[in-house]
């Protein structure tokens, strides 16, 4: 599965990247390749974070409809990449952003990928239809919630709540707040979306 990696402008402490991935610098994402000595394939955006336009970079006007980070996206798409890692996406002073960002999650799946939020502290990503697993030795907390409508067949296995073919929906969050148990996990849903999100360093 090719993996397209994506520094955003929002808070980033490092990165872990592997051989083949297609990296893309949004804005003022660039930054981060630059402090991490990370040469982007690609660096693209309007440029109003960055504060200039880099050489060899794909300039976007201001005034458009998707975010930088949603145009790295969509170049990663047409690339034929099915698994997005965005650094730089959670911790920024935005809160708009950091919706938009989770919205675009949905976006991906939409288009058969998937796509994870990567923060200083945190990991976001949204599951359709089938199953996230985690090894055995994770720590801290995890929660799970329906977004776009109510999850059906929603199974936790490997947590300390448990729940089995159970329903989620956006209207309560029952899934918010469970813990890794050190055991092997998987959270899966059979129909609809679920929003997870774990502690995990930026790494």
């Amino acid at each position: 599965m090719k993996r397209c990696v994506i520094f955003c402008a929002a808070l980033c402490e490092g990165a872990e990247l592997l051989p083949g991935d297609f990296v893309i610098a949004a804005d003022g994402g660039l930054n981060h390749c630059r402090r991490l000595g990370i040469t982007p394939n690609e660096i693209l955006g309007d440029f109003d974070s960055l504060g200039e336009i880099p050489e060899g970079a794909s300039v976007f006007p201001v005034e458009k409809d998707d975010t930088d980070a949603m145009l790295a996206a969509k170049r990663g798409l047409s690339l034929g990449c099915q698994e997005f890692l965005f650094y730089g996406s959670l911790d920024g002073p935005r809160l708009d952003h950091t919706v938009a960002n989770i919205q675009m999650l949905r976006f991906l799946a939409d288009h058969d990928a998937r796509g994870t939020l990567v923060g200083l502290r945190q990991r976001v990503t949204l599951v359709r239809n089938g199953t996230l697993r985690f090894p055995a030795g994770m720590t801290g907390n995890i929660s799970v919630f329906a977004i776009g409508g109510d999850a059906e067949g929603v199974t936790l296995r490997g947590l300390y709540y448990p729940l089995e073919n159970g329903r989620l929906t956006t209207a309560f969050p029952l899934g918010v707040s469970n813990h890794f148990t050190g055991e092997e996990a998987e959270i899966t849903v059979e129909k609809g979306n679920l929003l997870v999100i774990w502690d995990g360093d930026t790494n």
